[in-house]
């Protein structure tokens, strides 16, 4: 099996990210580029992190008008990424149109709740149930929309791949089981994640913060 690790480099630091991205090269499966990193470098510092070796996972959570949001995947495909996210909240067409306009390598996964946000961010936003209930309505509309997956926690994930069992699922929000969680709210460990169904899971501060990151990936794959 390959590894599931994705190892979430968010920095603005070119440097720094390809250094981590070196040291823990040979214990993870790829990497996950946020907006953050996007925001400073662009596609030539995906380019340039592409230059590694490992697959990268562009995470720009993209939500917008259907053809605003193909226009902006196809500018992407030059950059070929293994995954590509989009909003599930920007509705079926968006989403179709995102996957239509994607390059045949790509997974477009569908972004269905953020793991910082629980019940009650949802009820301030006009969403009634819980974060549960929303998750599986996502990931109906994802799976009918014809997208590869879905982003969701590690608490929903079960529920999601029973559902669509041939399904593309990632997991964020992971923690070590006496780590920090920081801001994240619905976070699991990484064996309880992939024991829920995740395709992939997403690994950022336990590894990118640790002492030797090379150290802590690797214990992350151990577990798994």
């Amino acid at each position: 099996m390959s590894n599931r690790i994705y190892v979430a480099i968010d920095t603005p630091d070119l440097a720094r990210a390809k250094a981590i991205a070196t040291k823990v090269r040979n214990h993870v499966g790829g990497l996950k580029l946020g907006l953050e990193f996007f925001a400073a470098h662009g596609q030539p510092g995906v380019r340039e992190m592409a230059t590694i070796g490992l697959p990268i996972f562009l995470d720009l959570k993209l939500h917008d008008i259907p053809n605003t949001v193909a226009k902006a995947v196809q500018a992407l495909s030059p950059l070929e990424p293994a995954i590509l996210t989009v909003h599930a909240s920007g509705g079926r067409a968006m989403l179709e149109d995102a996957k239509a306009a994607a390059p045949l390598g790509t997974k477009v996964v569908a972004v269905t709740m953020l793991t910082s946000l629980d019940a009650s961010d949802l009820a301030a936003t006009g969403v009634s149930g819980s974060a549960h209930d929303q998750v599986v309505r996502l990931a109906a509309l994802a799976a009918e929309a014809g997208v590869d997956g879905i982003v969701c926690s590690g608490a929903e994930v079960a529920a999601a791949k029973a559902a669509w069992p041939k399904g593309y699922f990632v997991v964020p929000g992971v923690r070590l089981a006496d780590g920090p969680v920081g801001d994240q709210k619905r976070v699991v460990t990484p064996r309880a994640a992939v024991d829920g169904g995740a395709s992939i899971i997403v690994v950022g501060r336990p590894i990118t913060q640790a002492e030797d990151p090379d150290a802590a990936a690797r214990a992350i794959a151990g577990t798994l």
